[in-house]
């Protein structure tokens, strides 16, 4: 063979729609496969079946990006200037806030870059091949296209394959498609328009064979299989910055531009009307700079996200990345894979229909054997209703699978669909073991996608023969002559089973019958002529992957809190309509398949997006555009998932989720957030406190910056009117680094607002600082200046020591701090009331905390000569009092008027 006559490596080709023969052909290979020299030749051209290797970003590059903020680098400009000038102390503080601020950072992030080595560990790690016509093992890494390789149950599929022979093969695809069932696989072609999930020819990498055996040609190793797509899409996917993120920057450089501007006209009109030497404006530009740029609130906000994550994690959801905590308070959509996710992944009999009338339903969710059998809400007798207690043993003996109790979980090895008919067997009273002991096996009729049945014989010890048969319905009433009634067998009637099938069926339900047919003592071997005809139909049986419990009330929540949820599966139609209607998800008509996203443009899917909540059938890239055009509607997208096909949308989405217990690590590594229990409901919670979190971060926001704001102010103040600075710039930065930032990181603890999840998601498009942020923090600023600064001036016409009149000034300045702590509790509601005032213990031990460093900063003899300070009287201090708590009482009127006017223009709109 040579390797000439195409390009094994083009993946244009639709392997699924072609003749297995003829695939064999494209790739020059045979049944027998490849020689190993022809092996080794494309091995070497065409490279090894891995994934590339990622590129890292190096710890270092990780660690200085965190210096890229425009206020990092005015604070390290200031840092410069004071050194410049000898002052050391001040150098050293600052350069000391930014370099933890860096560590802080670099190590929240340092897990940000493994998804793609996730999806390298994936890969199958031995294939057995045909090699020389030789049957062989080698790593999976050496496969090649044009390859032969033998899958049997239980391997993971190593390559994509084109399936040339089959036997009963059964692939689980829901980690790549999202179907919750392993696939029926045929060798013959599907349309070449078929989707992902429909190409049945096909075995693709990742994959896991969970029954039969089979035989395909590689036809794309590497990052040309379905995987290594994924792969690449996930590699390409930009990660969006988080709103948060977004604004600070937007904030940062504004408040950049302001500062510059005020430092330059402050140090111009002082040398224009005061004749000061370049050497002390340089040194009160300084001050000003550290006074107003508040360069705790990198560190507030990290910590205050931090904090955020803790609570998040105690609610059982696992943040990656600390920004994502804000984001969530914002998001308006989640993008929901059902499969694991709002269902449990285990399939569920829920009904069973006998003849005439008998229909039953099954309660019990999972494989957990604990259920009953109810008929128009009562409690089902089986002496009444024989017929179950024959159906319950055909549905345990006709069975391959196994149910076992591990660590007080019932844990299925086997086909999903036949541990649901165990579980029902043993709801019916039936024990497997005794069932099995008492009816042992003589022989069986594997289930084959041609025949779409499986049939077992069994003998009891008195030699008594019965056949039992379970399969697709329509194939079933065809075999069927009679139908069980009570203990009686009648003709079948057809027309009422198929009634009862399409019913079942149009709730979603997966249909499954059973029949049985008595033989004699001497019947050893089964055959197809046996069981073809003349069957006795005992029912048939409705199964679902259910619901988790409590999914349906978290969508509620969500909905009463402004979040659209829509559902995202691999499923038909039929089943995603059912599942979404129990849930309310959608309106319980409109489905969007993947067909149907394939045949439109990007602008046509954002036409619809907003209106259809259930997506049927979708692949990688389907999910990805979903994701992509509710974007571009405006939407902050959450995105939950657990399977490899979910990482792509999990990545770009604002706010990827994974599922902590049955994700794929390639989710997890994909996602910002993590559900430690897997459940829906944590989402719900962690929304909660993403916008609890938003709104305390607000309030350190417009706590600091009216300090900060007031600080300048009393700066420039000074400067205009030629006085002595009242605050030395070392005295700045002990106010900023041990008072606001203390104070602010109070405001991390506050807890969630009664209404939070009653209100709208946050528009990302509103500005961080309002205009009546604004407006508070200016307010607050001049109340600050004029009492700090109008002290130090009293002091001084009382002809005290300027070392004395600063210690009063910075003492105002931390006491303004304190009281105004409280009214930053609450952004709009009153403070003037035992919650406000007492409901966060925090600030009480931060205040009764300060106080202390206070009386230390005054009194203590170290502490005087660092900073140029002096003891007062008692008479200073009820002065400090005086001045500083009517702050409290000023802003707490502001609330009042604001409350009032808003109440006020809220009526005349009615």
């Amino acid at each position: 063979m040579n390797s000439d006559r195409v390009d094994v490596k083009d993946s244009a080709f639709k392997w699924h729609a072609m003749e297995h023969q003829d695939v064999l052909t494209q790739v020059t290979s045979s049944q027998q496969g490849l020689t190993q020299l022809e092996a080794s030749k494309r091995l070497s051209e065409h490279g090894r079946n891995v994934l590339p290797e990622p590129k890292i970003r190096s710890s270092l590059i990780r660690f200085l990006s965190q210096f890229h903020n425009i206020l990092i680098y005015v604070l390290l400009g200031a840092a410069l200037i004071t050194a410049l000038l000898g002052h050391w102390l001040d150098t050293s503080v600052i350069i000391g806030v930014v370099v933890i601020n860096a560590f802080i950072g670099f190590i929240q992030e340092g897990k940000a870059e493994d998804a793609l080595r996730a999806i390298k560990k994936m890969l199958s790690p031995q294939a057995v091949v045909s090699r020389d016509g030789k049957r062989i093992t080698i790593p999976a890494e050496e496969l090649v296209v044009g390859d032969v390789v033998y899958l049997q149950s239980g391997d993971k599929v190593p390559a994509d394959l084109r399936l040339i022979k089959i036997k009963n093969l059964q692939i689980q695809e829901s980690a790549l498609t999202g179907e919750s069932m392993p696939v029926d696989k045929i060798t013959a072609v599907v349309d070449d328009d078929a989707v992902i999930g429909d190409r049945i020819s096909m075995a693709y990498s990742s994959t896991l064979v969970t029954y039969g055996q089979g035989t395909g040609v590689v036809v794309a190793t590497a990052s040309d299989t379905e995987i290594g797509l994924i792969s690449a899409m996930l590699s390409q996917v930009e990660t969006l910055t988080t709103p948060l993120i977004s604004k600070m920057a937007e904030f940062a450089r504004l408040l950049t531009g302001i500062i510059i501007v005020i430092a330059v006209l402050t140090m111009a009109l002082g040398v224009w009307l005061y004749d000061y030497t370049i050497a002390e404006l340089f040194l009160a530009a300084v001050g000003l700079a550290i006074a107003a740029i508040p360069e705790g609130l990198p560190a507030i906000m990290t910590i205050t996200l931090a904090i955020g994550v803790q609570r998040m994690a105690a609610r059982k959801a696992i943040i990656r990345r600390l920004p994502a905590v804000e984001t969530l308070g914002a998001v308006t959509v989640i993008c929901s894979d059902k499969t694991g996710t709002l269902t449990r992944n285990e399939m569920t009999v829920t009904n069973v229909v006998t003849a005439y009338g008998g229909l039953f339903d099954v309660t019990g969710v999972g494989y957990d054997p604990h259920g009953d059998f109810s008929s128009a809400d009562k409690e089902v007798d089986f002496n009444v209703h024989p017929v179950l207690n024959e159906l319950s043993r055909a549905a345990i003996l006709c069975n391959d699978a196994v149910l076992k109790k591990q660590n007080g979980d019932w844990l299925l090895q086997g086909d999903p669909t036949e541990g649901a008919l165990i579980a029902l067997g043993m709801k019916a009273g039936m024990i497997p073991d005794f069932e099995h002991e008492s009816w042992p096996r003589t022989d069986v009729i594997p289930f084959e996608s041609e025949h779409q049945f499986m049939a077992t014989l069994h003998h009891n010890h008195l030699g008594k023969g019965v056949s039992y048969i379970k399969g697709a319905p329509e194939r079933i009433f065809v075999m069927s002559k009679f139908q069980r009634v009570g203990l009686k067998d009648e003709p079948i009637d057809l027309a009422y089973w198929q009634q009862q099938m399409d019913t079942l069926a149009k709730n979603g339900q997966r249909v499954l019958a059973i029949a049985t047919k008595e033989t004699h003592a001497e019947h050893r071997d089964l055959n197809y002529s046996d069981v073809e005809n003349d069957l006795t139909l005992l029912g048939i049986v409705g199964m679902i992957d259910p619901p988790r419990e409590d999914v349906s009330e978290a969508i509620k929540q969500c909905q009463s809190a402004g979040i659209r949820v829509k559902m995202i599966t691999g499923d038909h139609s039929v089943t995603a309509l059912a599942i979404g209607n129990k849930m309310n998800i959608g309106d319980g008509c409109r489905v969007l398949t993947g067909h149907d996203i394939e045949t439109m443009t990007d602008d046509d899917l954002c036409n619809v997006v907003d209106d259809i909540d259930i997506y049927a059938r979708s692949s990688p890239e389907h999910k990805l555009r979903l994701v992509k055009a509710l974007q571009a509607k405006g939407h902050v997208v959450a995105m939950t998932g657990d399977g490899v096909n979910d990482a792509p949308a999990l990545k770009r989405a604002d706010v990827g989720v994974a599922m902590g217990k049955n994700g794929t690590e390639v989710a997890k590594e994909a996602s910002v957030m993590v559900l430690a229990d897997d459940n829906f409901t944590s989402i719900v919670h962690a929304i909660e406190e993403g916008r609890t979190v938003y709104e305390n971060l607000k309030k350190a926001i417009i706590f600091i910056l009216p300090s900060s704001g007031g600080e300048a102010l009393v700066i420039i103040a000074a400067i205009l009117l030629g006085q002595t600075l009242p605050i030395t710039p070392v005295q700045i930065l002990w106010v900023n680094m041990i008072t606001t930032v203390t104070l602010a990181l109070v405001l991390a603890f506050e807890p969630a607002e009664s209404s939070v999840m009653q209100r709208p998601p946050r528009n990302t498009n509103e500005p961080l600082l309002t205009a009546a942020l604004l407006w508070r923090i200016v307010f607050v600023s001049f109340i600050l200046m004029l009492g700090t600064f109008g002290l130090f001036i009293w002091e001084r016409s009382q002809n005290v020591d300027l070392e004395y009149a600063r210690t009063v000034a910075v003492n105002t300045l931390v006491m303004f701090e304190i009281f105004y702590l409280f009214n930053s509790r609450y952004i709009t509601g009153s403070v003037l009331n035992e919650a406000g005032l007492l409901g966060n213990r925090y600030a009480l031990m931060a205040s009764a905390l300060l106080v202390l460093f206070q009386l230390a900063f005054t009194y203590t003899s170290p502490m005087q000569k660092l900073f140029d300070t002096v003891a007062l009287d008692a008479f200073t201090w009820l002065l400090i009092i005086l001045v500083s708590s009517s702050v409290l009482f000023l802003v707490e009127f502001e609330k009042y008027v604001v409350r009032k006017l808003k109440h006020i223009n809220n009526i005349s709109h009615i």
